[in-house]
């Protein structure tokens, strides 16, 4: 990286709107929604859908509700051609439902264009050509006049052809490509001369539709942009003002919604934000932010798993786990303060009460999902997923040192069996690993005395086929019997809690340990209706555990001689 970026690139100029309006509007209703899976989520793909992939994803679309669909660059391939026939000829499109196709504002390619439409009930041919200062310059060498003579002349084309062919009811788009990086004034002109052509009216509305082909500012001059359009735009009753975000800053969704409060009516793009580059913007996140403020958005996702699914089949494309709404991890919480804070305010909930739950912005029920969606452990799972089933189903909340380090036992187990593991098989794991640690020390008895100073601990423990009489002073159990082992160990954290509910809970304590003859750290556990008990095992676990690390010899230099208590 330049340690002066500046010397190599330049800040979008704000926009001089100083009477803005959209700051202080809100969103009151759905765009109109313009799906392009079909095509430019399509031609973003490393192998393009098939023409039976594309059946697929076109019904889905239509089930979910899309009124707007670009299903294809019908001159660009010839399975895209291809595919718009089959649409019309098997009378795939239902009639309530306008096919959009994509052409460059060229004749041949507006012709052939046509030819795929032939027959089609309701269609809208959406033409564009790159309107952006250096697409001009360096890409067609066009100043400005010419470039806006190539849009007048694509758009008579497309009139005079629609008039030719009368059995469709024809709508009209065009997109000044690269709008984000075009100067505003130049916008408006070429804009303005299409609609010249076209003359739309209320009843027929033409679509303006200006492209963040490379996102490039932050959405506040976005919505700047739009909001010049929307008020310097010709014919502004008769058409509808559209937006296609891309999502090269990230900032796809929000410049999406500034855009509408701006005075955009429409909404082009993918499901799950699929597209060139980083994508287009995702119109299920854009639905579901609605549904959130109470409006519907006039898309179904009430089954979106099943969406997920067969979006993922299509395109071959994962969706990220913590994918707003959809991502199989985002209903389930691995943090235990979490995990508690939503498990109180469901149990606080009235049915019929506004929907105000703590971390969860919509109720997955909504979206035919839970909250508890299922967690699997298998040789790829994080620490996450382990310590969020044992939390759930056995009610331990484990540090994440430990987290960390019973991880490694998860995948050195998983490695030598390759089988998945369930909740019960972790427990066992755990209860093996850490609760039968006894060896080569056994808790036998303890007595703790706390009434004089320093305290005192007298225990007795076995030790390789002997029993051991120890004793240790200390500020408290752990550090008496610290003290007592004489091991030389120190101890790094202790945690205790309840495990279980109620009078019969137990206790749990936690330790991590260090000492001169260990590598590291190392972590033990103990479980006891009493806190002191549940202590002083916790601390041979962790000792047992770590002399298990050591060669026999290591351990013999370790291990103390006989002593009893004075």
């Amino acid at each position: 990286m330049l340690t002066n970026p500046a010397e190599k690139y330049r800040p979008f100029a704000p926009i001089a709107l100083p009477d803005r309006t959209w700051p202080s509007q809100t969103i009151t209703q759905p765009p109109i929604w313009l799906s392009t899976d079909l095509r430019d989520g399509n031609q973003a793909l490393i192998e393009p859908m098939s023409i039976e992939q594309k059946l697929r994803m076109f019904e889905l679309l239509v089930e979910i509700g899309f009124k707007e669909i670009e299903v294809a660059f019908p001159s660009a391939s010839d399975t895209d051609f291809r595919f718009v026939r089959r649409l019309i000829e098997e009378n795939r499109v239902p009639d309530d439902v306008e096919i959009q196709v994509l052409t460059q504002a060229r004749e041949d390619l507006i012709r052939r264009t046509f030819e795929s439409l032939s027959g089609a009930k309701r269609a809208i041919v959406h033409v564009y050509n790159a309107t952006a200062p250096v697409f001009r310059r360096v890409v067609f060498r066009h100043d400005p006049p010419e470039t806006i003579a190539l849009a007048v002349h694509a758009a008579t084309l497309i009139r005079e052809l629609a008039v030719e062919r009368p059995e469709t009811q024809w709508r009209f788009q065009y997109s000044p490509e690269v709008f984000s990086q075009t100067e505003l004034e130049f916008a408006r002109d070429i804009c303005n001369a299409v609609l010249e052509v076209w003359q739309p009216t209320p009843d027929c509305k033409a679509i303006i539709n200006l492209p963040a082909t490379v996102e490039s500012a932050t959405p506040n001059v976005f919505a700047d942009q739009v909001e010049w359009m929307h008020r310097h735009l010709a014919y502004r009753d008769s058409v509808d003002l559209s937006v296609h975000n891309h999502n090269d800053r990230g900032c796809a969704i929000a410049a999406a919604e500034l855009g509408q409060m701006a005075g955009a009516d429409r909404v082009e793009g993918c499901l799950f934000g699929n597209g060139e580059r980083t994508g287009n913007v995702d119109i299920v996140t854009l639905a579901l932010n609605l549904y959130t403020q109470g409006i519907h958005p006039g898309l179904d996702f009430s089954h979106i798993n099943e969406v997920a699914r067969i979006v993922e089949d299509c395109t071959q494309l994962p969706i990220h786990p913590r994918h707003p709404y959809v991502g199989d991890l985002v209903f389930t919480a691995f943090s235990g303060s979490h995990q508690d804070a939503i498990r109180k305010g469901f149990a606080a909930r009235n049915p019929k009460d506004l929907w105000d739950m703590p971390y969860l912005p919509l109720d997955p029920a909504d979206l035919g999902r839970s909250y508890e969606s299922v967690v699997r452990v298998n040789s790829q799972s994080g620490k996450g997923g382990i310590a969020f089933l044992l939390e759930r189903d056995y009610n331990l909340s484990l540090p994440r040192r430990l987290q960390i380090e019973f991880s490694q036992v998860v995948q050195r187990a998983m490695d030598a069996t390759g089988k998945e593991m369930t909740a019960p098989m972790l427990w066992d794991l755990f209860e093996q690993e850490y609760l039968r640690a006894n060896a080569p020390f056994k808790y036998l008895t303890h007595h703790w005395r706390d009434d004089q100073s320093p305290a005192t601990i007298a225990t007795t423990l076995e030790c390789v086929d002997r029993v051991l009489t120890r004793a240790g002073n200390g500020n408290g159990p752990i550090d008496a019997f610290v003290d007592a082992l004489d091991l030389q160990i120190r101890v790094h954290s202790y945690e205790e809690r309840a495990i279980g509910h109620g009078s019969d809970a137990d206790a749990i304590a936690l330790i991590e340990i260090a000492a001169d003859w260990l590598e590291g750290t190392i972590h033990g556990v103990g479980i006891h209706s009493s806190i002191v008990t549940a202590s002083l095992l916790a601390v041979l676990s962790a000792v047992n555990r770590g002399l298990a690390t050591l060669t026999p010899t290591q351990r013999e230099a370790v291990l103390p001689g006989p002593q009893t208590v004075a």
